[in-house]
C-alpha cells in the first residue's frame, strides 16, 4: 500500500487517483481539509492524521503494510514563518521516521521549481547547480532545504529518495483566490461575468495541470526503476498569456478578455521546467494541453465551488 500525506489536498488527491488508477492500494493522511473529492470517493483509505504526532503517525504502520511515501503534506505560512518552518519540519522528520522503520521502497518528498531561482538558464534542468540566493516566499524557502535534508537522513537506509521539483501546478481543489498560480483567480473572475486584468500577451511561463502533476508522480512511484534521486514535475511547455486568454475565450464564449502587447517587463522568455528526465525514466505524456486543462477547469467549477 502506498501512502500519501496531504492525499485531499488538490496535488495530493489527483496522486491517489493516478496511483489507483495504475492498480495501486492507496491511504491517504487528512488533517486540515477532510472532504473526500468526488474523484476518490470509495478508491482510497482515509486516515486522520496530524503529521507532527509522531507516535500517530508512526502508528499507521500497525494498520497498513507501507510500500511507498508520497510525504505532500504541508502548511501555508502567516505573518511569522517560524511557526510554519516549525510545523512542517516536524511532519517531514516523521515522515522520515516511518520510512526508514518502515524500510519503504521509495521516499517522494515535494520541493519545487523555485529552487532553481538564479538560475539565468532557460529551461530549468535537474543537472543545473542549485544557487545560493534569497528565495521570495517561506514555502519555496522549506522545499529548497527540504532536500539535503532528505537525501541525507535516507542515505544507507535503502530507502530511495525522489525529489520532486514540482512545477507551476493548478486545478480542480486549488483556492480559487491563491496567490500561488495566476490563472484559476482569472479564471474564477471570468466566471462571475467580470472582465479581469489585462495580461501581457508574452508573459508567461511554468504550468502543469493538476492532473497530470498526480501522474507525473504516481509513474515516478510505479516505475520499476530510477536512474536518479531528483525529478523536475511539470509540462514541459510553457505558456503565454496569449495562450491563455486563447484557451479561455475558447472555453467560455463570448468573455471579453483584454490584452498588452508584449511583456509587463524585461525579456523573455519566461522561466519552465525541463522534463526530459522525467520522461526517459517513466514515459510520462502529459495529458493536458493548456485548451484542455482549461475547458476541464471550467467544467469542474461548474459544480465546485474550488
Amino acid at each position: 500500500m502506498i501512502l500519501v500525506t496531504g492525499g485531499l489536498g488538490m496535488i495530493g488527491a489527483q496522486t491517489a487517483c493516478a496511483l489507483t488508477d495504475l492498480g495501486r492500494d492507496v491511504v491517504v493522511t487528512a488533517h486540515g481539509r477532510t472532504e473526500v473529492p468526488a474523484f476518490l470517493t470509495d478508491r482510497v483509505v482515509v486516515e486522520p492524521l496530524d503529521v507532527t504526532d509522531r507516535d500517530a503517525f508512526l502508528a499507521l504502520g500497525s494498520r497498513h503494510s507501507i510500500s511507498d511515501i508520497v510525504h505532500l503534506a504541508g502548511s501555508v505560512p502567516g505573518a511569522d514563518p517560524l511557526p510554519y518552518f516549525r510545523t512542517d519540519t516536524a511532519g517531514l522528520l516523521n515522515a522520515l521516521d516511518a520510512a526508514r522503520q518502515w524500510k519503504v521502497r521509495r521516499f517522494a518528498v515535494a520541493s519545487s521549481l523555485g529552487a532553481y531561482i538564479g538560475r539565468p538558464e532557460i529551461p530549468w534542468h535537474e543537472d543545473l547547480e542549485i544557487p545560493a540566493v534569497q528565495v521570495p516566499h517561506p514555502i519555496i524557502a522549506f522545499k529548497k532545504a527540504v532536500e539535503p535534508l532528505v537525501t541525507n537522513a535516507l542515505q544507507g537506509t535503502g530507502v530511495h529518495p525522489v525529489v520532486l521539483r514540482i512545477g507551476s501546478t493548478w486545478g480542480p481543489l486549488m483556492d480559487p483566490a491563491s496567490p500561488f498560480n495566476p490563472i484559476p483567480p482569472y479564471i474564477s473572475t471570468v466566471l462571475r461575468g467580470e472582465q479581469p486584468a489585462p495580461l501581457y500577451a508574452d508573459d508567461g511561463g511554468d504550468l502543469c495541470y493538476a492532473p497530470d502533476t498526480g501522474r507525473a508522480i504516481a509513474s515516478l512511484i510505479a516505475a520499476d526503476t530510477l536512474a536518479h534521486d531528483t525529478y523536475n514535475v511539470s509540462n514541459g511547455t510553457p505558456y503565454t498569456g496569449r495562450q491563455l486568454v486563447e484557451a479561455v475565450q475558447a472555453a467560455v464564449p463570448g468573455a471579453r478578455l483584454p490584452l498588452h502587447p508584449g511583456r509587463s517587463s524585461g525579456t523573455g522568455p519566461d522561466p519552465y521546467l525541463d522534463i526530459t528526465r522525467l520522461v526517459a525514466d517513466t514515459g510520462f505524456v502529459p495529458a493536458y494541453d493548456l485548451h484542455r486543462a482549461v475547458a476541464d477547469y471550467v467544467d469542474w467549477r461548474a459544480d465546485h465551488a474550488r
